[in-house]
């Protein structure tokens, strides 16, 4: 396992991550073998677990941090999580206000059973709350001992551009990591996203490396989804093959899965060690469901990726590019709300 410096903060991690979020009932209820996953990660050098607050509504948060008080090794754990969205019902119970990051907190630190957490992430963009207000309380947390650093999570370049001043201008700590969606299928954060991460000195901690499932070598254009069960049930759009963009995205899957074949390689290997390739990018989250696909994905630990398969990438899908927009990337309000984008009808019909 190789290690690095998570941006400025001087934290050490494994160059791969264990994300969280398919353990607990969103996808793997099964407790004991969620901590096996864990334990296994840890026990091949694995040294970052990644959760969220709202990962199975706070069970994966729970599942974390029962399987790592029974270890009895925290301090040797970077553990991070994050906050944003709703938990529970009621006004208030989400965002990035100070009322709600120190309730979310405190929670996380109670279901995680630990009395710090490594890096805390603001889970996504919340309009309403001025990033000064965000920046001031994690501040204050850090001063607390409650946190050690903070960073932002799928935010588009302009929004860490802004806190990084608002942070300079105010005397404030600033946001020390980004957590963005990156693939072999979705390259739209090397045009900004990755670049302004790098020259503010920010750690990255890629997501989605195997793009929902489409670079675990299960969905070919000889055998595509079954949208009747399992995932593609679910977000039937997202997988049905007589749609333009999953028509892309399977034509570009025969082209690494050849690549991979060349290197002799798996494809989820490949996956796994292209977002590496990057010189911003210091952690690649894997996030398996089960036992077998943590497995699949530390295989690819230790590929470097050379010059001539770079090439042959950028050939299959051009930098910056996004072969499909990422799931559960952020969208701005001036594009999701209609009121924000439409003058009002008597100042259209003016004039």
């Amino acid at each position: 396992m190789r290690y690095r410096v998570l941006g400025g903060t001087g934290i050490e991690v494994s160059a791969h991550c264990l994300g969280t979020m398919m353990l607990g009932s969103v996808g793997n209820p099964d407790h004991d073998d969620c901590a096996r996953i864990i334990n296994t990660a840890l026990d091949r050098g694995v040294n970052f677990v990644d959760t969220a607050d709202m990962y199975s509504a706070g069970e994966s948060e729970e599942i974390v941090g029962r399987t790592l008080a029974a270890r009895g090794d925290r301090d040797e754990i970077v553990l991070a999580t994050k906050g944003h969205f709703p938990m529970g019902e009621g006004r208030g119970h989400g965002g990035n206000s100070r009322r709600w990051i120190l309730r979310a907190v405190e929670d996380s630190l109670r279901r995680l059973r630990t009395d710090w957490i490594d890096l805390y992430q603001i889970h996504r963009p919340d309009h309403t709350t001025d990033v000064e207000e965000t920046l001031s309380v994690l501040g204050d947390l850090v001063r607390a001992g409650k946190i050690r650093a903070f960073g932002c999570s799928t935010f588009p370049a302009e929004q860490i551009v802004d806190a990084h001043h608002v942070a300079e201008r105010r005397a404030l700590p600033r946001f020390r990591t980004e957590q963005p969606p990156y693939s072999l299928l979705a390259r739209g954060v090397e045009r900004d996203v990755l670049p302004v991460v790098q020259r503010l000195g920010m750690g990255a901690m890629t997501w989605g490396p195997l793009a929902s499932g489409f670079l675990t070598g299960r969905y070919r254009k000889d055998r595509p989804a079954d949208l009747t069960t399992g995932r593609p049930a679910l977000n039937p759009g997202r997988f049905d093959p007589a749609l333009p963009t999953t028509a892309a995205k399977l034509e570009a899957v025969e082209a690494f899965t050849a690549l991979a074949g060349d290197l002799g390689r798996t494809l989820p290997e490949l996956a796994v060690a292209f977002p590496l390739a990057h010189p911003a990018v210091t952690s690649v989250i894997l996030g398996p469901r089960t036992h077998d696909q943590l497995e699949a994905a530390l295989k690819g630990a230790d590929l470097v990726l050379d010059d001539a398969a770079l090439d042959r990438i950028d050939a299959i899908v051009p930098p910056g590019t996004d072969v499909y927009h990422p799931d559960g990337a952020w969208q701005p309000p001036s594009v999701t709300t209609p009121a924000l984008r439409r003058r009002p009808t008597a100042d259209r019909s003016a004039g």
